[in-house]
């Protein structure tokens, strides 16, 4: 069932919805985290200019033929359709769907903005993505002279009426449970876990739910006869360790506990950056697979000097016709935001990786050991690195004003239009299924 379970209807009195009378919200005192969630996101944001097809079956996903699923509204998941599908397979459920194109930084605007109103509530605001976040609101309500679930309502008001989307949100005493009510509060509502009612909200729930259960973890725990959070709170910490192993078994019988002391961490630093993408078709050309190499370390050195980070190592992710995926990575001699360093070195876990011969499906750069650029950087004596560098800072400058399409390598001007607009910023992710 995954993290994103039903509302057991035991519990149907949590959920709070515009109707819900206000002498009816359950309790929340000391319940000061909250989760929030955007509906469908990237299908949301393109509905706003498309109200004609609000009640309609849509999928946002690009137009290759390996694309897969970005978002799929409510409508459209009702047949089936859900994010990171396969379009083929989308269409196959739901060929009435109407298919839209991504928007290349419509997410990213938007996202920015409802940060922004998180940020109004308090300073305590962790995004995991474009389109959720964990707020810590326990230090605002004095200030505010509200509770929580007050906060989430005027959020969610906010929300809708500022940027024509809704939001679904989960409030309780720790960040885990507060996700998962989240989650039970889909579509455009909100769920309250009582601090007093932690366990009587986890226990029912299926083992799939707890943060860190997998399908291997998953299938561990179904043959000890564990099914149920409940079951795995009861049973003796030794035996859940022999189970799954010491750290997940610690780490699981705390949260099916109810207990889960993360902090909400505000401005989270990045561990990696990366881009990835999948050919339309199964490619065994290497002067090909130099190219894509070449477009993908741009993407992610201009990431970095947006952010002004530089990374250490470089990691190229390859997978297969056959699906076999592999992950390859060198440490720099130094940290560096330079697409040139990290293509020369891309490319050599390439040549080392890929047989003559093999198909590859997909192509990933990621890099790894990230630190601020002015942050105690090793000095070079290599003169050719600041040049590499100049000329790309200026190719940056050339793209904010011009378009993205304004400066590129040679190299990369065989590819067609579609193939390098394929995946933008934005298309890093997709909508989990919410």
């Amino acid at each position: 069932m995954g993290r994103n379970t039903g509302l057991p209807d035991a519990l149907r009195r949590l959920r709070i919805t515009a109707d819900t009378a206000r002498d009816a919200w359950p309790d929340d005192t000391g319940c000061g985290v909250l989760h929030i969630d955007m509906d469908a996101f990237f299908a949301a944001v393109e509905l706003r200019t498309r109200p004609e097809l609000v009640d309609k079956p849509v999928v946002v996903a690009g137009g290759g033929s390996r694309s897969v699923v970005l978002s799929a509204n409510y409508p459209a998941r009702e047949f089936g359709v859900r994010s990171a599908m396969p379009v083929a397979a989308a269409r196959r459920l739901c060929p009435h769907a109407v298919y839209l194109p991504p928007t290349r930084g419509a997410y990213s605007e938007i996202s920015s903005a409802v940060m922004a109103v998180f940020a109004e509530f308090t300073p305590l605001v962790e995004p995991l993505s474009l389109d959720e976040a964990f707020l810590d609101v326990s230090g605002a309500l004095k200030r505010l002279r509200t509770t929580p679930a007050r906060i989430g309502a005027e959020i969610r008001a906010r929300i809708a009426a500022e940027h024509g989307i809704t939001c679904s949100v989960g409030i309780a005493p720790v960040k885990f449970a507060a996700k998962l009510a989240s989650g039970m509060a889909k579509p455009d509502a909100m769920v309250v876990v009582p601090r007093d009612q932690v366990r009587e909200f986890l226990y029912p729930l299926p083992v799939s739910a707890l943060s860190g259960v997998g399908q291997r973890t998953n299938a561990a725990l179904e043959r000890a006869g564990l099914r149920t959070i409940a079951d795995v709170a009861a049973t003796p910490l030794a035996r859940l360790k022999r189970v799954v192993g010491a750290a997940a078994g610690e780490h699981l019988h705390a949260l099916a506990n109810g207990d889960d002391p993360r902090p909400v961490v505000p401005d989270s630093p990045d561990k990696s950056l990366g881009a990835e993408q999948t050919f339309d078709v199964d490619q065994g050309d290497h002067d090909v697979l130099a190219r894509e190499l070449l477009g993908l370390a741009q993407r992610v050195a201009a990431t970095l000097r947006r952010k002004e980070l530089v990374g250490r190592t470089v990691v190229v992710k390859i997978r297969f016709a056959d699906f076999t995926t592999i992950t390859r990575s060198r440490s720099l001699p130094a940290s560096t935001d330079v697409a040139h360093e990290i293509h020369a070195c891309a490319q050599t876990l390439l040549t080392a990786n890929v047989p003559p011969g093999s198909l590859v499906r997909l192509l990933g750069v990621r890099v790894e050991g990230l630190s601020d650029r002015d942050g105690g950087q090793q000095l070079r004596l290599d003169a050719d690195e600041p040049r590499w560098r100049d000329a790309e800072l200026a190719a940056d400058t050339a793209r904010d004003r011009f378009g993205t399409s304004a400066v590129r390598p040679a190299s990369l001007l065989s590819l067609s239009p579609t193939d390098r607009t394929r995946a933008g910023a934005d298309h890093g992710k997709t909508d989990t299924d919410r």
